[in-house]
């Protein structure tokens, strides 16, 4: 374990150390275990941050903020205009196409509206998290649902075929003491695990003509993102996909939920830094466009 906290230090350090502006109004401050290796690189910058507002996902990240001496700044505080100049953030497993699960700290909600608010996101992760396919280690997609819909919602994936390779199908998420019931997130909603068979495929599948198939619970990363979310009582879903914040801008839709690069600490003490390659332009208008802002006055 050390030698993993190690790991994850060192990434922070580094990600910190190549992507913190010189002077950022917002900063973005992800949940996890990683993260708080992120807000001892920033302490250890030296630099005065009393003029920057840190925007938290979570109460977690919110108090490590604020042990840190930081100024936090809720994320509905932020003026109507205002872009959060880069966020940090963990994730539970990174593919090949810098896609990303988060989730398993049930934060998943407001790690994608920070995410999807900044000009960058910037992952940071220990090796185990990298993988070529989503699902291939971590098990499950996690899914903030509304807990009146959460067994309808189990339903709909079933038949979307959610099951894990020995037939489990999807569950809501327990706290780790026996009687404590179903984990509730910062909204006071559930999460739901959904496992599938196969890992998510990936660009290079799709190019080589594989395809989504739910009758096998085979789904490549953006469909399974978009038809989980339009699944009434959904109100996150924890595959980060699609473009990147640069991207987003550059094509005029909203957010970007893909970091642009991503720092995992090795085994052996050393960084590797895995950018994002660029998303088809057909993904990337899938996405709802920014609508402008039309004034009532006159």
């Amino acid at each position: 374990m050390a030698d993993i906290e190690a790991a994850k230090r060192a990434a922070a350090q580094e990600a910190v150390r190549q992507h913190f502006p010189e002077n950022p109004r917002f900063v973005g401050i992800g949940s996890g275990t990683t993260v708080k290796y992120v807000v001892e690189a920033i302490k250890d910058l030296g630099r005065d941050v009393s003029r920057i507002g840190f925007v938290p996902t979570g109460y977690q990240s919110k108090q490590l903020i604020i042990e840190a001496g930081l100024v936090p700044i809720e994320f509905d505080a932020l003026p109507d205009d205002a872009r959060i100049e880069v966020a940090f953030d963990g994730a539970d497993e990174v593919d090949d196409d810098m896609n990303c699960i988060k989730g398993g700290g049930a934060c998943l909600y407001q790690e994608k509206l920070v995410a999807m608010r900044s000009k960058v996101f910037i992952c940071v992760a220990d090796h185990r998290k990298l993988q070529s396919r989503l699902l291939t280690k971590w098990p499950t997609i996690p899914i903030e649902v509304e807990p009146k819909a959460a067994r309808q919602v189990m339903q709909r994936l079933k038949i979307l075929g959610s099951r894990s390779p020995d037939g489990k199908g999807p569950f809501i998420r327990e706290g780790a003491m026996l009687k404590a019931g179903p984990i509730k997130t910062d909204q006071d909603f559930y999460i739901i695990d959904a496992p599938f068979p196969h890992p998510l495929l990936s660009a290079e599948d799709l190019a080589n003509g594989m395809t989504s198939d739910s009758s096998r619970g085979i789904w490549d990363v953006e469909d399974i993102a978009r038809t989980i979310k339009d699944i009434n009582g959904v109100l996150a879903v924890g595959l980060f996909c699609g473009p990147t914040g640069p991207e987003a801008d550059a094509a005029g839709v909203v957010g970007g939920q893909r970091p642009i690069a991503c720092y995992f600490g090795m085994p052996d003490g050393s960084v590797t830094l895995r950018k994002a390659g660029k998303k088809r332009d057909s993904v990337v208008h899938q996405y709802p466009p920014i609508q402008p802002v039309v004034s009532n006055s006159h």
